[in-house]
């Protein structure tokens, strides 16, 4: 392809959506396109999709409305759909958006630009792997652009074998499949070589990195297999690649959490002290509903357990509010496991049916609308009060910072991101984004913070544009 050929890419989705479009975006560059924000301007569009919410597929369906009238303006222009509301939907969205040229799913994600090809020869085309082969799965095999050259993805294990009823995830992206661990460290010290400062490891539920590698030896009728690689093991190792100055994971699950992984966070510098530990209910009843796995009175123990390991933890979570069943009684659980917990920031969300889970089928236990809406304010006003006293709690520290950019709001005002995750505000103009400074905390709202710069502890090592880097 010539030099003169654009894509436009939109994410929808969770970090393993937007790592997958890193990957796209990365097959399109070294097959001639450039990027475009335009998309008039683009010859092809790729939506890298999402099934978690309703809104999900209101957000797909809504967009390619929008490009309908571009394709008939422009017949040449490609219009790709992949991802999880891909994988899930398959021949309906060509159904439903007939100008749509290419559809892949979750597994066939290294096929986009050949797919793209073969739709140019022989029209429109759906293809639908119904799981991952190993050579196929990671990131290892295909380039990436990255957004940031001082931060990266790595992707450690794909799938889920876990049964939450009000999940789609595990039909959209299958089995459990970990990377092995040998091949994660190497790429982390690709990353690290190349100016990487800050790695996230990424998996649907990292604590149970490993167990299939173990399963699969044991297939094999190898007796000799050694114990599994464990996730703590890997924070450790990653923690200490030359260069890495932070390494970050998500998404642990409370029910498989381990008392080494605390350790390993609290014994590794480099792993950062944030938890995210998903919550989405704290009745034993809901979630006994939803096949968690845990109660509320274990969940409250590991985290305990959590910060009395990891010093200044901080702690962030997910919760549903209104699965299908949730009475009063059930959500003042909620509220209290909530109160308790006093995390740092949460996720919240109203239960959306997904067609295709266990919850789906309850309708009959479905909550009163006006009901939910009135739980998650209620909800809010908990969150957003820990929130902001933990926010607060750190008023007139010095925190160490990463420079992200400048602030949406005011030019002259860059955002940094300290080891906490937490975003915090301060003015200097000068800053590239990669540059570790330390930050004197002056105030604070539940979402932010706000500073004056104190020093530079490190300038970033990366390269002034942004590049294709072959993993």
């Amino acid at each position: 392809m010539g030099a003169d050929k654009r894509y436009l890419l939109r994410t929808f989705g969770c970090q393993m959506n937007e790592h997958d479009s890193e990957r796209i975006a990365g097959l399109l560059e070294a097959d001639g396109y450039e990027p475009t924000e335009r998309p008039e301007e683009a010859d092809v569009v790729v939506l890298n999709t999402c099934c978690i919410r309703e809104n999900a597929d209101n957000k797909l369906y809504g967009a390619l409305g929008h490009l309908k009238g571009l394709k008939e303006a422009n017949p040449e222009l490609q219009i790709v759909v992949g991802g999880c509301l891909a994988q899930k939907d398959r021949d309906l969205i060509r159904q439903r958006a007939g100008h749509v040229d290419v559809v892949f799913g979750t597994h066939n994600v290294h096929r986009a630009t050949e797919l793209m090809a073969e739709a140019r020869e022989r029209g429109p085309l759906t293809e639908i792997w119904d799981e991952a082969d190993d050579d196929a799965a990671f990131a290892s095999v295909l380039p990436a652009r990255r957004e940031t050259d001082y931060a990266a993805w790595v992707t450690i294990q794909v799938g889920c074998d876990n049964s939450c009823a009000f999940c789609i995830v595990p039909a959209v992206r299958g089995a459990e499949i970990s990377r092995p661990f040998d091949e994660v460290v190497a790429e982390v010290e690709r990353l690290a070589a190349e100016g990487v400062t800050e790695v996230t490891l990424l998996g649907q539920n990292v604590n149970s990195y490993g167990r299939d590698l173990n399963l699969a030896d044991r297939r094999a009728g190898n007796t000799a297999t050694r114990v599994r690689p464990r996730f703590a093991e890997l924070l450790r190792q990653v923690g200490a690649v030359d260069g890495i100055r932070r390494v970050r994971f998500t998404s642990p699950h409370p029910k498989d959490m381990t008392a080494e992984v605390f350790e390993a966070m609290a014994a590794t510098p480099t792993v950062v002290p944030h938890l995210h530990f998903p919550l989405q209910s704290g009745s034993d009843p809901v979630l006994a509903a939803m096949h968690r796995g845990y109660t509320a009175e274990r969940y409250l123990a590991r985290l305990a357990e959590a910060r009395a390991t990891v010093d200044d933890l901080a702690v962030t979570t997910d919760i549903i509010v209104g699965f299908p069943g949730e009475t009063e009684a059930d959500f003042a659980a909620t509220l209290a496991v909530a109160a308790e917990a006093a995390y740092d920031g949460a996720y919240t969300f109203v239960f959306s049916p997904r067609p295709g889970t266990e919850a789906a089928t309850m309708a009959d236990r479905f909550c009163d609308p006006a009901e939910v809406q009135d739980r998650y304010a209620r909800l809010r006003t908990v969150i957003e009060r820990s929130a902001l006293a933990r926010y607060r709690a750190r008023i007139g520290r010095t925190e160490e910072v990463v420079v992200e950019g400048p602030s949406k709001k005011d030019p002259a005002v860059l955002t940094g991101r300290t080891a906490q995750n937490k975003l915090i505000h301060f003015p200097s103009g000068h800053l590239k984004a990669g540059t570790f400074a330390t930050v004197l905390v002056g105030d604070a709202a539940h979402q932010y913070m706000t500073g004056e710069l104190v020093g530079v502890t490190a300038r970033p090592r990366h390269r002034t544009r942004l590049a294709v880097t072959a993993l």
